[in-house]
């Protein structure tokens, strides 16, 4: 009788495991894509690409335009919220504190690509993203540099990376900052913030975490095995992996 019921102890200590692995929650994030100035083309395969990597990975994915998400009711579905692209002020002052708020109880943010083209008169913005952007010369390929290969979103990334994109110069470039990738200005024309032209970064800020790529103006970007994976890795940064 003591073996049996000690079969059975063991037996309900199982399936209370696997009752719990089978629970755990499913990370959840929102892509955002309004544009209020420059609409980039790339948006469109790249939201088609984030939701891929989402059902590749193990997280769901809502894609959408319109600002009134940026409600509490609505943002505390999510784990992390990514700024495709968008340009120009796309929220309002409610809107604003109410992401502030967000972040400040430990959720997470990406920006990609013109997510630095964006409410330029937001300070909070400005530290959150990392930087604003300044001016692009014409896209051509150029080589970076792998400064961090430790993080979730570079170890994968050759020391040296040769890609064509378009390449952003920046502004308001915040302290704090730690720089996964940089672009060596010698190879390629239009460089504008000298030797150390940050890339990627990331930062934990206001209580929670944030990511920037600049790659992504190119429609192929999507398609690339290397960027994919480095977003992906900007991602589950974000959402707190």
């Amino acid at each position: 009788m003591k073996k049996y019921l000690a079969g059975i102890c063991i037996a309900a200590a199982l399936l209370g495991t696997l009752g719990f692995v089978t629970a755990k929650k499913t990370p959840h994030i929102l892509v955002y894509a309004k544009t209020k100035g420059f609409h980039h083309n790339s948006i469109a395969v790249g939201l088609v690409a984030i939701q891929q990597l989402g059902a590749e990975n193990h997280f769901s994915v809502d894609t959408t335009t319109d600002s009134s998400y940026f409600v509490p009711k609505t943002l505390k579905k999510y784990d992390a919220v990514v700024f495709l692209s968008t340009t120009g002020n796309v929220l309002n002052d409610e809107q604003q504190t109410a992401f502030e708020k967000y972040i400040q109880v430990g959720h997470g943010f990406v920006g990609v690509h013109a997510a630095t083209d964006t409410e330029y008169d937001w300070p909070w913005y400005n530290k959150l993203v990392g930087a604003y952007f300044k001016s692009h010369p014409k896209q051509q390929e150029a080589v970076l540099n792998v400064v961090d290969d430790t993080h979730i979103s570079t170890k994968h990334l050759p020391k040296l990376w040769k890609r064509f994109d378009e390449w952003y110069n920046f502004k308001s470039m915040q302290t704090g900052l730690h720089v996964l990738v940089t672009i060596d200005e010698k190879s390629y024309t239009g460089g504008e913030n000298g030797e150390n032209h940050p890339m990627a970064w990331y930062h934990d800020f206001d209580g929670g975490r944030a990511f920037y790529t600049e790659f992504g103006h190119t429609d192929d970007s999507y398609k690339d095995p290397m960027f994919l994976k480095h977003l992906l890795g900007g991602i589950e940064y974000a959402i707190g992996k």
